[in-house]
């Protein structure tokens, strides 16, 4: 079993930064891929990011490529998500996810999922 918390939202301008953090406890997040989703008003859940257990290999959503950046510190058993140059089209709840498969960009495919933390971008 494994427990996810993100943290690390708020509310920012156009161009701005954000890094978003996701403290797994219980087994090592090691074990796992970990992944960012988001989800905006109305819209389906989307994937964003996804990160192999070693952290050398990673997949980003094409709308987020060049601005967004996955990574983990297994040490601290955390996963990050270094957001740059953020669109108000980026503003959703984020969401961390664990699973097994790599590189899985459908919700279906991870077994453990954090409550979300909210990420607002003005224009």
């Amino acid at each position: 079993q494994v427990q996810l918390v993100e943290s690390g939202g708020g509310l920012v301008q156009t161009g701005g930064s954000l890094r978003l953090s996701c403290a797994a406890s219980g087994r090592a997040f090691s074990n796992y891929v970990g992944a960012w989703f988001r989800q905006a008003p109305g819209k389906e859940r989307e994937f964003v990011a996804v990160l192999k257990w070693s952290g050398d290999l990673v997949y980003y959503a094409q709308p987020v490529k060049g601005r967004f950046t996955i990574a983990r510190d297994n040490a601290k058993n955390t996963v990050y998500l270094q957001m740059n140059n953020l669109k108000p089209e980026d503003t959703a709840v984020y969401y961390c996810a664990a699973g097994i498969t790599f590189p899985a960009m459908t919700k279906d495919a991870y077994r453990y999922w954090g409550q979300g933390t909210q990420v607002t971008v003005s224009s």
